[in-house]
């Protein structure tokens, strides 16, 4: 046997079962309670919402979690890292501190963090262009501030079926309906996570398992007036994971973007179950908003996903 080739494969597997053991190291000590998980999210309202159940979990397991925040509306990685450029080439520049009167910098050099989350825009998700050179630059800054974090992708979900646009998926064209938004995100998230060795945290693809489910699936209701609809009247939603249509100030407003209660349960279960590589199955919390039987059939989802 060639001795070159072996040592180089020994070294291999070395680096592997090392960072093997730097992932149980963290995630028994967060489970024995004998340290804190400190999570850093890098992202927008769709981190926002996925997040949002993420410490009731935690202190429903008697889990220990820190959560810091770098989230703006609708911000994309290039437009997150426009920041940092900023701050980066003059730290006293206010435009590079966006982040309540704070650098992307100043936030990751508070204390260390465990694990890291960077995702896309969701309309720009299903555009694998649009991540470079972006998610490599913040895969890079964050491990000289962080070299020992974990950097996890946060896979956003596909708009819902009855959305009036989805998302990009190259330079003037948009996807033509939720599948095809779903599964070109998917790839690029993929592909980014091969490219840089990263951990999906897949909500997207819970999303869609949801959203595609002939039982459980939303379907459009047909038979309401959208045109002319009259306080207060909504159209059927059931098992929407959406927000939907809903009355604001008397006006009818449509939102197939973010997520309602049950999409935030669903994102909840999926980021708990990763970080603390427990099964979402445990869960007894549920929204009051989420009836129980969706509930366990969204856990079940949760699970199968994460496993």
């Amino acid at each position: 046997m060639n001795n070159k080739f072996s040592r180089s494969t020994f070294k291999i597997k070395g680096i592997i079962f090392f960072v093997f053991l730097s992932f149980i190291s963290i995630f028994s000590n967060a489970q024995d309670g004998s340290k804190a998980l400190r999570l850093f999210v890098i992202g927008n309202s769709f981190s926002q919402n996925a997040t949002a159940y993420l410490p009731e979990f935690a202190k429903e397991r008697g889990k220990e979690l820190v959560i810091g925040r770098a989230e703006l509306g609708g911000c994309s990685l290039e437009k997150h890292w426009g920041f940092v450029e900023l701050a980066e080439a003059n730290p006293d520049d206010p435009k590079g501190k966006p982040y309540n009167g704070k650098s992307l910098r100043m936030l990751l050099s508070e204390g260390t963090w465990d694990v890291v989350t960077i995702q896309q825009y969701s309309y720009l998700s299903a555009d694998l262009e649009s991540y470079g050179p972006y998610a490599q630059k913040f895969y890079d800054f964050i491990k000289k501030i962080q070299p020992n974090a974990h950097i996890f992708l946060h896979q956003t979900w596909a708009y819902r079926t009855d959305a009036k646009k989805f998302g990009r998926v190259a330079t003037g064209k948009l996807a033509q309906n939720q599948t095809e938004m779903w599964q070109k995100s998917r790839e690029a998230y993929h592909t980014v996570a091969k490219q840089l060795n990263l951990k999906i945290i897949p909500v997207g693809d819970a999303f869609y398992t949801v959203a595609s489910d002939s039982c459980f699936g939303f379907k459009k209701d047909d038979s309401f007036d959208y045109d002319h609809p009259v306080f207060p009247n909504l159209p059927k939603q059931d098992n929407s994971l959406n927000m939907g249509y809903y009355w604001k100030d008397k006006k009818l407003v449509f939102d197939p973007n973010h997520a309602n209660e049950a999409g935030r349960y669903l994102g909840g279960l999926i980021w708990y179950s990763v970080l603390f590589n427990e099964s979402p199955l445990k869960m007894k919390f549920v929204p009051k908003e989420v009836a129980p039987k969706f509930a366990q059939y969204l856990k079940s989802v949760a699970a199968k996903k994460v496993k």
